[in-house]
Formats: C-alpha cells, sequence, structure tokens
C-alpha cells in the first residue's frame, strides 16, 4: 500500500535508508553507503510539506519510501529508497506513479531526478519506468544546482545523470470515450 507518511515513520524511514544503501558496499561504493540517512528534521521538513510518500507492508510498516521537492516548476524525486528485504516487488515504480500522479494533481509537468549511470538499480532502472537522461543543456538552474551541490559532496567520483519523465495524468481525470449508439 502507498501512502503519506507520517511522523511515526521517520525514524524507521532512516533505517530503510540505511539499509537500502548497503548493496552499494558490493559494487565499491563504500562511501554512499555509508553515507548517513537524512536527519530526522530533514525528513520532518518534507513531512511538514507533504512531500514523503511510503509503500508499506500488509502490517502498515514502511518498507520504502521517496521525498519529493520542487525544483524548477517540476517534481524532483530527491530519494527513493526500498529497504532489501522489500527489493524487486515493484515498490519504487508505485512510489514514482503515486508522485506522478501528485504532480500532475498539482499541475505540475515533469518528474526529475539525479542518479548513479552504472549502478543497475539506478539509472538502467529509472530508464525502464520511462524516464531519460537530460543533457546538460537542458538543465535548468535548480538542476543544475543540484548537480553541483552533489559534486562538491563526493559523489561526481562516480558518473552521475539527470533524468526526466512527463508526469502521467491520473485516471481518475481521464475523460471517457464516445460510444457510437
Amino acid at each position: 500500500m502507498i501512502r503519506s507518511a507520517i511522523v511515526t515513520d521517520l525514524p524507521t524511514l532512516q533505517q530503510i535508508e540505511v539499509a537500502a544503501g548497503a548493496p552499494f558496499r558490493d559494487i565499491g561504493m563504500d562511501a554512499i553507503a555509508e553515507d548517513p540517512p537524512p536527519s530526522l528534521d530533514e525528513l520532518r521538513e518534507f513531512l511538514d510539506a507533504g512531500r514523503i510518500w511510503v509503500a508499506a507492508d500488509a502490517d502498515g510498516d514502511p518498507v520504502a519510501y521517496a521525498l519529493v521537492a520542487l525544483v524548477d516548476g517540476a517534481a524532483h524525486i530527491e530519494q527513493v529508497s526500498v529497504h532489501p528485504s522489500a527489493a524487486r516487488q515493484g515498490l519504487g515504480a508505485l512510489l514514482l506513479d503515486e508522485i506522478s500522479s501528485w504532480a500532475a494533481d498539482r499541475g505540475l509537468p515533469a518528474l526529475t531526478l539525479t542518479t548513479f549511470v552504472d549502478v543497475p538499480w539506478n539509472a538502467p532502472y529509472y530508464e525502464r519506468l520511462g524516464f531519460r537522461p537530460l543533457q546538460d543543456c537542458e538543465l535548468t538552474p535548480g538542476l543544475s544546482q543540484i548537480r553541483a551541490d552533489e559534486a562538491r559532496n563526493g559523489l561526481a567520483a562516480w558518473p552521475r545523470v539527470t533524468m526526466t519523465r512527463p508526469v502521467a495524468t491520473p485516471a481518475r481525470r481521464a475523460q471517457p470515450t464516445s460510444q457510437p449508439a
């Protein structure tokens, strides 16, 4: 089940982030695996803005989450993390679909994100979900700033890409088709 996060979810989201980072060790990206999760204060800012969603298990406990910022008129995916015990169940895709619907409701035209090029569960995964890489000349000022900040924080040690996809119109907004009488 995909739902908006609640304040009691926040410590669990930190645990998910730590667990989701661990597989980066297996591909030689120890610095990413050791990166601390967002602080409770940082998560609270997203929560207060209404921009954290969780995928919950049958007991209602989060097993995945996504954070969204608004960047230059688009819904920017700050983070998608899935606990390894819940991986490969389509939860990341469900979270992105929920965010896409949310963005469409607000008249936002696109989702954007930055990610690692060569990590199988990063850029190749997002491409399968309909994201396309942006060329440097397509980056908005806000996306350029995000990439510069990432470089300053050491993320440029591995190839990165900025990606986008148009938002999907929510099904509840779809117009009925006319049927001949």
